[in-house]
C-alpha cells in the first residue's frame, strides 16, 4: 500500500468537512420541523427518514463503508427492509386493537 499524497489528503479533508456540513443541514431540517404545524405521524416520519439519512452518511463516510463492497451495502438493508414491511403489515392489526380498547374504555360493544 502506498502513502497517501497531498492531494488525496485534501480531497479527503474536503470530502469529511461537506459531509459534517450535510450533517449540519439535516439537523436544523429535524429541529424545523419539530416547529411545523403538521400531524404527529408526518413530523414522526420526516424526522424518521431525516435520522436514517444522517445515519447513512456516518456509516458511509465516517466507518469507511463506501468503499466496501455492494455485497454489505444488501446485507444492512434487507433488515431495515423487512423492519418497514412488518410494520406496514401490522398496522391494520394496530387499527383493530385501539378500537377495542376505545370501546372498552366507553364500555360499549365493539363493533366487529
Amino acid at each position: 500500500m502506498t502513502a497517501p499524497n497531498l492531494e488525496e489528503i485534501a480531497r479527503e479533508e474536503r470530502r469529511y468537512l461537506q459531509v459534517f456540513f450535510w450533517l449540519f443541514v439535516l439537523t436544523a431540517l429535524e429541529i424545523g420541523v419539530t416547529y411545523l404545524p403538521l400531524s404527529k405521524l408526518a413530523t414522526g416520519g420526516m424526522l424518521v427518514l431525516l435520522a436514517g439519512a444522517k445515519a447513512a452518511m456516518v456509516g458511509l463516510y465516517f466507518m469507511h463503508l463506501v468503499h466496501e463492497k455492494k455485497t454489505l451495502m444488501y446485507i444492512a438493508l434487507t433488515p431495515a427492509v423487512l423492519c418497514v414491511f412488518l410494520i406496514l403489515m401490522l398496522l391494520p392489526d394496530l387499527g383493530a386493537i385501539e378500537r377495542l380498547f376505545e370501546a372498552a374504555i366507553e364500555g360499549t360493544p365493539a363493533a366487529h
